[in-house]
């Protein structure tokens, strides 16, 4: 029985309504760390990609 009251506890604690200033942090912190590590990850690996290609299949152009 007190198993089941501490898990409800634990529950609604986790059920806490975020404030504003909260959503605000969230925001700065996805807007100003997260995506522009995400997409300077995604660039380098597209130019990565296209740099190994291009030594498998050597450069673009026409055929000599």
């Amino acid at each position: 029985m007190d198993r089941v009251s501490s898990e409800t506890e634990v529950r609604d604690h986790s059920a806490l309504p975020r404030t504003r200033r909260d959503e605000f942090i969230v925001f700065f912190i996805i807007a100003a760390l997260i995506w522009p590590v995400v997409a300077v990850g995604v660039v380098g690996g597209y130019g990565f990609l296209v740099w190994m290609l291009q030594l498998v299949l050597g450069p673009p152009g026409p055929p000599n």
